[in-house]
Formats: structure tokens, sequence, C-alpha cells
């Protein structure tokens, strides 16, 4: 196991371990992999997880969850929000942690909190989630060329957080430990919003005959939510005006 410190003078090249079965980890994964780092290996369930991982990750070599975490300087966990805190406990009873290895978890509802039994044990605790619709898919790579992340890390390395965002060719946006249950909120409320909205809409277009609906409304959907977005950005108010409105 090489310690962090000595990976940081190999360039920042780090070895990435990849825990769990939750779609965006092989996307993760391969993100850090095109951006120069070494894929010490995976520990996922067999069937769909198995398969995300040989489209994503070919040739990618399947080890015991404390293989994976004892060879990696970055541990990915991923876990659903049910489990995480849950496998988090586990891992921690085992005695899995190596002191001074990065762990990054993907859930949108978390900060660091969950990890905190392993920051006991001498990790470095990450919380890192994509803010796209996630597919566990090639398309998610290309998608967060143009997205963004939630990055929640304790001050000293929210660098290193930001970091690896940027080399997944995102662009990180920090959340506060306490503002996760709200951006979590947020997040599904768009996605599942825009679910229920195209499917009405794509079922009315059906009904009425039109083949095809889905791309009969594609340009519509994303021009509204474009010119909607737009919108939405231009009531913001910068921080530095509103405190110079506030005196």
């Amino acid at each position: 196991m090489t310690s962090f410190d000595s990976a940081q003078q190999r360039d920042g090249r780090l070895g990435v371990g990849l825990v769990g079965d939750a779609p965006f980890g092989p996307v993760f994964a391969a993100g850090l992999a095109g951006a120069g780092h070494a894929l010490i290996g995976v520990a996922v369930s067999d069937g769909s997880p198995a398969e995300r991982v040989a489209a994503m990750l070919p040739g990618a070599g399947r080890l015991t969850e404390a293989q994976v975490i004892e060879r990696s300087e970055l541990v990915i966990l991923a876990e659903p929000a049910d489990r995480l805190e849950a496998r988090i406990r586990e891992l921690t009873e085992l005695g899995a942690w190596v002191p001074g290895q990065l762990v990054v978890h993907t859930c949108a509802e978390f900060g660091t909190a969950p990890l905190g039994k392993a920051l006991d044990r001498g990790v470095i605790p990450l919380a890192i989630h994509p803010a796209i619709d996630v597919t566990g898919t090639s398309l998610d790579l290309a998608r967060l060329k143009e997205g963004w992340c939630a990055v929640t890390a304790p001050r000293p390395v929210l660098p290193i957080a930001q970091a690896l965002v940027v080399e997944l060719g995102a662009e990180p946006v920090v959340i506060a430990e306490e503002h996760r249950g709200r951006y979590a909120e947020a997040i599904e409320t768009a996605t599942s919003f825009t679910r229920s909205i195209v499917q009405q809409s794509t079922g009315i277009l059906s009904e009425i005959g039109v083949e095809q609906p889905g791309f009969v409304l594609s340009s519509l959907v994303r021009s509204a939510a474009d010119n909607a977005l737009a919108q939405a950005q231009d009531l913001i108010i910068p921080d530095d005006l509103d405190d110079a409105a506030g005196q």
C-alpha cells in the first residue's frame, strides 16, 4: 500500500479501487482512469454490476473488498444512500481501512458525516455527487463534460475533491455538510419532475397517433429547460452585489 503522500510525489497519480454496486461507481472509476490514475481493482456483485464494470472498465480485476481497500490510495465507495452507513460500519468493523487513504462516496443525500467511523481509522473522507441523471454507461462521461458535481469535504482536503471532479471533466460546486439534504431534494425534484412531464406528454402524443413522440418532443424539452435555466440564472443576485445592497 502506497501512502497518499508518496502518491502525491508521483505527480498526483493515485491507485483507484471500486467497492460497491451503485451505477455511477464504474463511471467514476473510468473517468479517473482516463485522467491517468491507475485502476487497482473492483469489488462488485455478479449480474448487472459486473456487466457495467465489464463495459466501462474492460480488463478490470475483480478482487475482494478487503483486497481493493488494502491496495488502493483512493477508494470509490459506490453504495446507495440506504446502504451507505451500514456498509461503512461493516468495513470499519472488519478493520479494512488504511490510514491516509482517500475514501469517497457518491450519494447526494450525505456529506462526509457517514464516513465518521472510517475517519476515526485515519481515512480522508470525501463526498462527490454528479448532478446528472446517471445511466451507468459511457453516456455519463460525455454528460459530465458539461455538468457539475457536488463536493463536500473537510476544508484542508476540499481542493482534492475539487481536483478529482475537474479530472472527470465536470465543474465542482461546494455544498456544505448541513445543506446536502436540501441539495438532494433539489436534484430529486428536478429529475422526477422532468421524467413525469416527459412521460405524460409523450403518452398524449402516442394516444393521438404520433409516431416516435420522444423525438418530436426532444428539441422542445431541451429548449424549454435551457430557457428556464437561463431565467433562473438571471434571478440570482451575486453575493457581492447582495452584500453591497445591504450596506
